[in-house]
């Protein structure tokens, strides 16, 4: 026998409230006690209530769905970021839709055009470059849209991140203060990812202002990976002209490096330096721990999510200026000064 579909009046009985306190706490949740909503919340769960959300949004209702857009879901320092968001925005009666598009940025317009056409309220998008069509697609939607992992003062919507140029001349001024000149560098393909870019441009810049060049031997490509930078850094150790640091554009190159080198039978950081930028969970606890600069994704998340429920929530309908998260050095024991030979 099949049971009839719980509606909005039934859950209004079970929860001792009115059918319009039931809409609101559906549509507008911050304009209820935080008594009222649990209360409703376990009338929902009770009743099994599924609300008709295609039904809401023909009628201009929010739909409560935030479209985040990350380059990646298999990098960990990305899991926090949007963990972090996805809890801030969880407090004010919204749920995140997450799509990753693999650092094509014609595959990010083509993602967002389905998150609005499921009529999200709001919009995240990760770093500063996108393709024109995407902003220009958020423009016509007038949606709110906030730009995270990125800081820039002047940016086409507010960026709320840490300072990823500043980032890679932390690190660089670091290792070339230890007395090392003879450094190599890891990054990952730059192309559809303005945050590595900026890091080994900077990074570069640093080591000339030094006067340290790095050979192009030493100058390594690598993508996001611990095998793929373990492999990669294995045959950068097994050269007989080896560098004394090497400069890794993210904490998960950087613990393949660290992998390589006890592979090769270096030590760290008695033969070679090694330290990355991220300062991912874990990085504290590998072996040695990693020498890196702190991106506070935690605190990147939770800003970017204050930032856009903020905006959907208000009649102003935007998101305020850039936030600057600022990065920090986190120095372990995977550095050291350079020895003299």
């Amino acid at each position: 026998m099949k049971h009839k579909k719980a509606d909005i009046i039934a859950v209004a009985k079970a929860a001792s409230v009115s059918p319009s306190t039931v809409s609101r706490y559906f549509n507008h949740p911050e304009l209820l006690k935080l008594a009222t909503r649990k209360k409703i919340d376990s009338a929902v769960r009770r009743t099994g209530y599924i609300r008709n959300r295609a039904a809401q949004t023909i009628h201009g209702i929010r739909s409560g769905t935030i479209g985040v857009l990350v380059p990646t879901l298999d990098n960990a320092i990305f899991a926090e970021v949007v963990q972090a968001f996805s809890d801030t925005v969880a407090a004010n009666g919204f749920t995140i839709l997450l799509a990753s598009h693999g650092y094509d940025l014609q595959r990010e317009y083509k993602i967002l055009r389905k998150f609005l056409e499921h009529r999200v309220d709001g919009v995240v998008l990760t770093g500063l470059d996108h393709d024109e069509a995407v902003f220009q697609l958020i423009d016509s939607q007038n949606i709110p849209c906030v730009l995270i992992w990125n800081y820039a003062a002047r940016s086409r919507y507010p960026a709320i991140g840490a300072d990823n140029e500043l980032a890679g001349k932390m690190i660089a001024d670091h290792i070339a203060s230890l007395g090392h000149r003879k450094i190599g560098c890891m990054f990952p393909p730059t192309h559809g990812n303005d945050r590595a870019l900026a890091r080994r441009e900077v990074v570069i810049d640093t080591l000339h202002s030094y006067g340290i060049s790095i050979p192009e031997e030493w100058m390594l490509q690598t993508v996001y990976s611990i095998s793929a930078s373990k492999s990669d850094a294995s045959r950068l150790f097994s050269q007989p002209n080896q560098p004394t640091a090497l400069i890794c554009g993210n904490d998960v190159l950087a613990t393949g490096a660290l992998y390589a080198a006890t592979a090769s039978g270096l030590k760290v950081p008695t033969d070679v330096s090694i330290v990355g930028i991220g300062d991912f969970k874990g990085s504290s606890e590998i072996e040695p721990a990693l020498t890196t600069v702190r991106l506070p994704a935690k605190r990147i998340g939770q800003q970017a999510g204050e930032a856009l429920a903020n905006a959907i929530i208000t009649t102003e309908g935007h998101t305020k200026d850039s936030i600057h998260c600022e990065p920090e050095l986190i120095i372990r024991r995977s550095s050291m000064p350079m020895r003299n030979t």
